[in-house]
C-alpha cells in the first residue's frame, strides 16, 4: 500500500504523505516514494510548483525510528536518507503543515520554499532527546533561514516550539486558522504559477547557488542567469506588455 497520495491541481503538484498511525513518520519505503514523487515533479514540464502536506492532523515526526536500520542505508546516499532532501528541484516548493513538524519533518519543511503552518502546527528538533543526529539538512538550512543563534537554541535543547513563535522566529512564512494550510499554499502556489516561469526559477537559482559565495561571484552568477532569462525574449516580451500599459495593479502580463 502506498504511503503517499499525489495529486494536480493544474500546474500544481501535491504531494501528501498518509502514514497517520505513526503521525506520517517516514520509514524506508515512503522515502523512496517521496523520491519518485519529486522526480516526477522536476521532470514534468507542466508542472510549475508543488506543494508537500501531511494532511490535517500531522506533518510530519521524521524519521520512523522503527526502520532505523533501513534509513541508515540513505545516510550517504545523493538524495538524502528521507528521499529527497539532498536533492534540488528547479521550481518552487511550499509546506503546508498541521500538527507535529518535527525532527526530520522539520528538515523536510525546511527543503521547502516556503512554509504555510495552521494554528495547530509546532515544530522543533524533538531527535535530541533519542540521539538521533539531523542528517536531512537541518543543521545547513535551519541556520540560513532563522540565523545561527536561534538554531542553535532549537538543535541543542530539542524543545518544542509553537505556530505564534516560529512565526515571530522566521521559520515557517504564514500563519492561518486551523485546517487552512493546505488551502493557502494552494493559491499561493497558482499565484506564482501566474508569474514569467523562467524569470521566477533563474532567480530562485541564483539566490540558492550564490548564498555562500563571496559577493563577487554572487553577482557574476545573478548576471549570468539573469541574462539567460533575457536572451530568452521573457524579458523583452514583458517589456512590451509594459509599454503597453498592461500590468497595472500587480497583475502578471506574461
Amino acid at each position: 500500500m502506498a504511503s503517499l497520495r499525489t495529486w494536480r491541481e493544474g500546474p500544481v503538484f501535491i504531494v501528501e504523505i498518509q502514514r497517520p498511525p505513526v503521525r506520517n513518520a517516514i520509514d524506508r519505503k515512503t522515502a523512496l516514494e517521496l523520491r519518485e514523487a519529486w522526480n516526477t515533479f522536476s521532470a514534468d514540464p507542466d508542472l510549475q510548483v508543488g506543494i508537500l502536506t501531511g494532511g490535517d492532523e500531522a506533518f510530519s515526526a521524521g524519521a520512523d525510528l522503527k526502520d532505523v536500520e533501513n534509513l541508515v542505508k540513505g545516510l550517504h546516499e545523493e538524495e538524502g536518507p528521507l528521499g529527497f532532501t539532498r536533492m534540488w528541484v528547479p521550481k518552487p516548493t511550499l509546506a503546508a503543515i498541521a500538527g507535529p513538524c518535527v525532527a526530520g519533518g522539520l528538515e523536510m519543511a525546511l527543503w521547502c520554499d516556503l512554509r504555510i503552518a495552521d494554528e495547530t502546527a509546532y515544530f522543533g528538533c524533538l531527535e535530541r532527546r533519542f540521539g538521533v543526529p539531523l542528517i536531512d539538512g537541518g543543521t545547513q538550512r535551519l541556520p540560513r533561514i532563522i540565523g545561527m543563534g536561534r538554531a542553535l537554541d532549537l538543535i541543542l535543547t530539542g524543545r518544542r516550539v509553537p505556530a505564534g513563535e516560529a512565526l515571530a522566529m522566521g521559520l515557517i512564512t504564514e500563519l492561518v486558522p486551523k485546517g487552512k494550510h493546505l488551502e493557502r499554499a494552494l493559491a499561493i502556489a497558482k499565484a506564482l504559477t501566474a508569474f514569467p516561469q523562467l524569470c521566477l526559477r533563474k532567480d530562485r537559482e541564483a539566490l540558492y547557488r550564490g548564498l555562500t559565495l563571496p559577493l563577487e561571484e554572487g553577482l557574476a552568477l545573478e548576471a549570468f542567469l539573469g541574462g539567460q532569462v533575457m536572451a530568452s525574449g521573457e524579458t523583452q516580451k514583458g517589456a512590451q506588455a509594459f509599454r503597453e500599459g498592461k500590468g497595472r495593479g500587480g497583475q502578471p502580463v506574461v
